[in-house]
């Protein structure tokens, strides 16, 4: 199956990077949020990311045009009715991402492929959930989505291999690498890396280092280009919380325990660089 459409839902940090880099290879994205203000915010973020590459002289103006020229932003699912394939890109809750996948499943043609962009949730159980098991895979895709390269390519229990092939395929028209990953909570990436965030947490509420201390520590001694704390504050704090409570409740090891910080910044609302205060002020 060729795709020439694909659909978005959710126009936040993933849904426009995710968008941006469908209309960037040339295909039509169809980006989809609850509101026109979600929309044309996600929209204005495309536009400032091109921005940034027009300038580094990485495409011209006219590029810019035609990129965002292939955006159409809605907040009507009926429009998902030219899409090929639509990726859901919400929030890491599972009751919300049914719900859409429910919302975009009577809207779109019979044969259009869905994708999760959960960096969670198993497929196999959101798939079971439609009425096209065999054409739901996941899709997850990295934070900035036009600068990072791997897409995990997750199949559920029931995915066929056309649909798989079919994502695969897509990914590498995106200019990204497709990994192929077993369905498991937090897949690879996040099964290593979100651990070991909840871990900097830990260091940092015993007093152990202060932020900016753990951080240069993980950038100097292993070689990591952000450190954890900075980086929990650029996925997103709630993300972060969201995905541990996944794996404290999927594998029951209490080595999963959100660390209390992490909880405490959350329920005060500091999640990091959207909301403009996490482990740091910005």
């Amino acid at each position: 199956m060729s795709i020439h459409t694909v659909g978005v839902i959710g126009a936040g940090t993933m849904g426009n990077g995710i968008a941006q880099a469908v209309a960037g290879a040339g295909l039509q994205a169809i980006l989809i949020d609850i509101s026109e203000a979600a929309v044309s915010k996600g929209i204005s973020t495309v536009s400032g990311s091109l921005d940034r590459l027009v300038k580094k002289e990485k495409i011209s103006e006219s590029d810019k045009a035609d990129i965002l020229g292939r955006i159409k932003g809605s907040t009507d699912y009926a429009d998902l009715k030219a899409a090929d394939l639509v990726i859901e890109a919400a929030t890491e809750n599972y009751d919300l991402k049914i719900k859409i996948l429910k919302q975009i499943e009577a809207a779109v043609q019979p044969g259009t492929i869905l994708a999760s962009n959960t960096s969670s949730i198993s497929i196999t159980k959101l798939a079971a959930q439609t009425e096209r098991p065999e054409n739901f895979i996941g899709m997850h895709f990295f934070n900035p989505v036009p600068l990072m390269a791997l897409v995990e390519v997750i199949r559920g229990l029931q995915t066929s291999d056309a649909t798989n092939d079919t994502v695969a395929e897509l990914a590498q028209k995106l200019s990204k690498t497709p990994v192929p990953v077993k369905n498991a909570p937090g897949f690879v990436v996040n099964r290593i890396l979100v651990p070991m965030i909840n871990e900097a947490f830990f260091v940092l509420a015993e007093g152990v280092a202060e932020a900016e201390a753990i951080d240069e520590a993980m950038k100097l001694g292993a070689n990591h280009p952000i450190g954890p704390l900075a980086l929990a504050d650029l996925i997103g704090l709630d993300v972060c919380l969201a995905v541990m409570e996944v794996y404290l409740e999927e594998f029951g090891d209490s080595k999963y325990r959100p660390a209390p910080l992490l909880r405490e910044l959350v329920a005060a609302g500091y999640l990091g660089r959207k909301t403009k205060r996490g482990v740091y002020a910005y």
